[in-house]
């Protein structure tokens, strides 16, 4: 395949893959229009607390898997260690992840990205995602909340990527950056509601069993 055809396949399948309301449809086989329910924020933290932890659990999964197909396919098609490889899979997951955030079939109203990003990542530099799971999962059980989490997430990405390469590659790291940036902008309204104290958090059972729930907003997490 011609690398601008590759290129430009890449983007639109991105976009329709990403596009894919995952949140929505799990959370309407259990009869839950999870764009009414909670936030409304179609995505899997939305569907934990108004569904269940398991079609919440399964939501996360279909949309990390989205984004590493996204990404994985053109890899593949364009064969190993072509350079036009690595463009065309970084435009599929930046496409992909704009399709989450707003997809064509719930008109524009979509998640905030994270699991896709970083299914979509797994394929391009694993290892940077691992790091970036590593700080997830520990400012997750520190402070019990996924927004924060997140952006735990999202911060470790250009980094990862200088200090996990000898010579890192410009275009990864700009890309990098911009996932950092475009998560921070859609966790704004998080990042508020953290400030002001009034962020949702997920408490602990035992905490829960004590009648010791913490501080709760209406705001959504990440998804």
């Amino acid at each position: 395949m011609p690398d601008p055809l590759l290129i430009a396949a890449a983007a639109v399948a991105g976009y329709l893959v990403g596009s894919i309301p995952f949140a929505y449809l799990v959370a309407r086989h259990y009869g839950v229009d999870i764009l009414a329910e909670g936030s409304g924020n179609p995505g899997a933290t939305n569907v934990k607390r108004a569904v269940g932890k398991g079609p919440g659990n399964l939501v996360f999964v279909l949309d990390f898997l989205k984004g590493l197909f996204a990404a994985l396919w053109p890899l593949l098609a364009a064969g190993d260690g072509e350079p036009v490889a690595l463009v065309a899979a970084i435009v599929a997951l930046a496409a992909a992840i704009l399709g989450h955030s707003f997809p064509v079939f719930l008109k524009f109203r979509g998640g905030k990205g994270v699991a896709t990003t970083m299914g979509g990542l797994a394929a391009i530099m694993p290892w940077v995602v691992v790091v970036g799971l590593v700080a997830w999962l520990v400012v997750f059980f520190l402070f019990r909340y996924v927004s924060l989490a997140s952006l735990a997430f999202a911060l470790t990405l250009p980094f990862s990527v200088v200090a996990l390469s000898d010579d890192p590659d410009r275009l990864l790291l700009f890309f990098s950056i911009a996932i950092t940036v475009l998560i921070f902008y859609r966790h704004r309204s998080n990042i508020a509601r953290l400030l002001e104290g009034t962020e949702h958090r997920f408490e602990r059972k035992r905490d829960r069993s004590r009648g010791t729930a913490g501080k709760d907003g209406s705001g959504d997490a990440a998804d």
